[in-house]
């Protein structure tokens, strides 16, 4: 690309800018902008807040690296901040450059940064000012964490606030060695991540009229303040219950919960969207059945440690092809990796537990090919539960999901599984370990299914369909208000 056009695409990705020559209001933007007419079409007032700091806080030199998978709104939240940023009277507009960067050559990035400082040199006088960069996909440039480096450690783009998005991470791409070794500045949780919207935030935009419980930590699931909690909702239990079974259904994607609110499912179009974001990040080369077959598979057998070698073979592909659409899945912020773990360390050669991180994608194989089964809400509630404990661990630990070093499996003497073994994490007395769950989506004789964390820690809780059972070493809480008291 020519500098011309690069200014040029600037100057449109940027119309604050020309607000301040023409006096008009910073944010007249808004109203006119794409990106905002189609949330508004599919909008029951859900916000993230991974970026509220960068939006409402002071201009720093902090580096902020954000990923999240295709479709989640990366680039409207982003959109949303530079709105922000530009309401705010301690803010010149013309501080604040984003650049959509998707396709963008390497050297067009380069001359982006020079560009787009001299656009707005005029905020300078009488004294120079911090930028706010937002580098939207910045991911699909070979090479940016290196280019970004550079310009860091060289330039004035050291001193300024940057937020880059992607939606997966090439395997040579040395971010933390480039740009969070040093170069990161002054702020906290530089690398983070925009998932699926959780089953409160499910909850807030789709039933407020539920009450939800203050949140508590995983190592203090089972404190005398945690019982106090969930005995305190126990009257909501069958609301809870229904809440789940609909977020279950329709998952965590903000457009997706949007159509299933107005028009009672989601629609072909977006699931169709989902599985074009797939096939062009996990299998571009292969045919338009692959992503389906490869999402009902995962789904099905999520339950239980991961044979790659069969499940290759019952795919039809190679154990190397697996295993390398399993880590651009992963990369993709689609698939989580559940190893197994004794003692919270990890157990070398075995085998792990892959789970769907959002549970649409569990259904997207019967929605978009005929003959495929829908998924079962028992095997959906063990990793709906198991995402939200890897979240709130990358929440408390930063870098922890990107590490794939969130949650694990234990087995038993007997050879039996616990879902979710006890991991270390940060707490206010220090580290801690979380409270082993068992999912077992049962309104009967949670007892009996209890037996085997029973033996194995002799306390913990077990995620249930509707049963609230707060006596002894081992508790029973229904996975809903499991799932809403962790986040």
């Amino acid at each position: 690309m020519r500098d011309d056009e690069i200014r040029r695409q600037l100057t449109q990705a940027n119309p604050w800018w020309r607000a301040v020559v023409s006096g008009a209001s910073p944010t007249a933007w808004v109203d006119e902008h794409r990106a905002f007419r189609d949330l508004g079409r599919h909008d029951l007032g859900y916000r993230p807040t991974v970026l509220d700091d960068i939006a409402d806080g002071p201009v720093t030199d902090q580096l902020v690296v954000l990923s999240g998978p295709r479709r989640i709104g990366k680039s409207v939240a982003v959109l949303d901040v530079a709105k922000r940023l530009c309401a705010r009277s301690d803010i010149d507009p013309r501080q604040v450059i984003h650049a959509p960067c998707d396709a963008m050559t390497p050297q067009a990035l380069r001359r982006v940064l020079v560009l787009g400082r001299a656009l707005t040199a005029s905020v300078d006088q009488p004294e120079p000012r911090r930028r706010i960069w937002l580098l939207d996909e910045i991911s699909s440039v070979s090479g940016w964490s290196a280019i970004l480096k550079g310009a860091r450690d060289n330039t004035d783009f050291g001193d300024d606030t940057v937020v880059a998005t992607g939606s997966r991470w090439a395997d040579d791409e040395d971010v933390e060695g480039n740009l969070l070794a040093g170069r990161a500045g002054h702020g906290t949780r530089r690398r983070r991540v925009l998932l699926p919207m959780s089953f409160r935030e499910h909850l807030r935009a789709t039933r407020p009229d539920l009450g939800v419980p203050e949140v508590i930590h995983p190592g203090e699931l089972q404190s005398a303040e945690a019982r106090r909690r969930f005995a305190t909702f126990e009257v909501l239990v069958d609301d809870y219950d229904l809440a789940w079974q609909a977020y279950l259904t329709t998952g965590g994607f903000p457009r997706a919960v949007a159509e299933s609110a107005r028009l009672g499912a989601v629609t072909d179009g977006y699931l169709a969207d989902l599985e074009a974001w797939l096939h062009r990040d996990v299998e571009p080369a292969a045919g338009p059945e692959s992503i389906p077959l490869l999402l009902d598979m995962l789904s099905t057998r999520s339950t239980s440690p991961l044979s790659v070698n069969s499940t290759a073979q019952d795919l039809g592909y190679g154990k190397d092809v697996l295993g390398l659409r399993l880590r651009r899945m992963i990369a993709s912020h689609a698939l989580l990796r559940c190893p197994q773990r004794s003692a919270g360390r990890l157990v070398p050669r075995t085998q792990a537990k892959y789970y769907l991180t959002d549970p649409l994608l569990a259904w997207l194989p019967s929605r978009r090919r005929a003959g495929l089964d829908a998924p079962d809400m028992t095997r959906l509630t063990e990793a709906a539960i198991a995402v939200t404990l890897a979240r709130v661990i990358d929440s408390l630990d930063e870098g922890r999901w990107l590490h794939g070093d969130t949650i694990g499996y234990a087995r038993t003497t007997s050879d039996k599984e616990v879902d979710l073994a006890p991991v270390s994490v940060p707490s206010r007395d220090g580290a801690v370990e979380t409270v082993p769950i068992e999912s077992k989506w049962v309104d009967r004789g949670w007892k009996s299914e209890a037996r085997t964390i029973t033996g194995k820690y002799g306390r913990g809780v077990v995620a249930t369909k509707t049963i609230l059972d707060l006596d002894g070493g081992v508790w029973a809480v229904p996975a809903p208000l499991l799932a809403v008291a962790l986040q």
